[in-house]
């Protein structure tokens, strides 16, 4: 494959990403809540995971027991409970907000591999980690101050999905040495989707999964921005490193402000636009390395990750 065709491949699994947030609007508009738009995703995104695989290499279907707690880790306390706080984010604030708060999982990811790996801070990292902080304060509303500041609430569900979201990278590290990246997105969907389906009240609205609305929404979330969109990021990291292939993926927050500009005409301010180019360029900043540097913590991030 060539780069250019991974480029593409990459790019246009960050769109798949970025237009997420139109797909849960239009479910929360139908009558879904959070919780069951979550069920909905993990649920859709396992069982068409599971029969792909399935039929073209069923032996990454195999797993220890044992090795649950890898599982448990990443579709249980990550998946699940990104997804939720991610789509509550979507309900309280804007798409492009709850997008640029969700680009706070790198810096977690920076200071959580300090934690249990002892991977050094350099000044690299700490230089993104203090850009992300600034842009993130722009966005939020609170540097400069401002009444239409986010609420407490949407600030806390949007970090929240950042801080779960990078704790896919600290399970998964795990899961990894031990398995194929194929067999850890299926079963942490898989544990997830069961995690979440006896809490999720889906029974209750039957009636509106079969509104042809709601399907297209279905596809769209499980899907386009799930399965697809993985399947492309993947096919692109054959051909590209994943330190480029994060900053491709970085067109995401971009493309979820346009989204939801053009389709929910959801307006920011400037200085908001100014801090979702700093949080952008903070995952540049610590991805950006020298040949002989070792591997950035982000590269078993995004490399690992569905977008989930």
């Amino acid at each position: 494959m060539s780069k250019r065709l991974a480029y593409l491949y990459i790019a246009t699994a960050a769109f798949c990403w970025g237009i997420i947030g139109i797909f849960i609007s239009y479910l929360y508009e139908l009558g879904f809540n959070p919780t069951q738009v979550v069920a909905i995703r993990l649920i859709t995104a396992a069982f068409v995971l599971f029969l792909y695989v399935y039929f073209t290499n069923r032996h990454l279907l195999k797993i220890k027991l044992a090795d649950s707690k890898y599982f448990i880790g990443t579709g249980i306390v990550s998946l699940v409970f990104f997804n939720w706080c991610l789509f509550n984010a979507l309900q309280e604030t804007t798409i492009a907000i709850a997008a640029i708060l969700l680009y706070t999982a790198p810096a977690f990811v920076t200071i959580l591999s300090r934690l249990f790996f002892k991977e050094p801070l350099t000044a690299r990292k700490l230089s993104a980690l203090f850009v992300t902080f600034i842009g993130c304060a722009f966005v939020i509303g609170v540097f400069p101050s401002t009444s239409d500041s986010i609420s407490t609430y949407g600030l806390i569900l949007g970090i929240g999905a950042g801080l779960f979201y990078a704790l896919y990278s600290i399970f998964g590290k795990f899961a990894l040495m031990k398995y194929d990246s194929i067999t850890v997105t299926i079963f942490t969907f898989i544990f997830g989707a069961v995690a979440i389906a006896p809490f999720s009240g889906l029974s209750s609205v039957i009636p509106l999964i079969l509104n042809i609305k709601a399907v297209l929404c279905i596809i769209g979330l499980g899907i386009v921005s799930t399965v697809f969109a993985f399947t492309l990021y993947t096919k692109g990291l054959s051909a590209v490193e994943s330190s480029r292939a994060s900053i491709i993926a970085t067109i995401e927050p971009v493309i979820a402000a346009l989204s939801g500009f053009l389709v929910f005409n959801e307006r920011l301010e400037g200085w908001q636009y100014l801090g979702i180019l700093m949080v952008i360029a903070a995952v540049i900043i610590v991805q950006e390395r020298n040949e002989k540097e070792i591997p950035s913590d982000l590269e078993l991030y995004h490399s690992s990750s569905s977008d989930i």
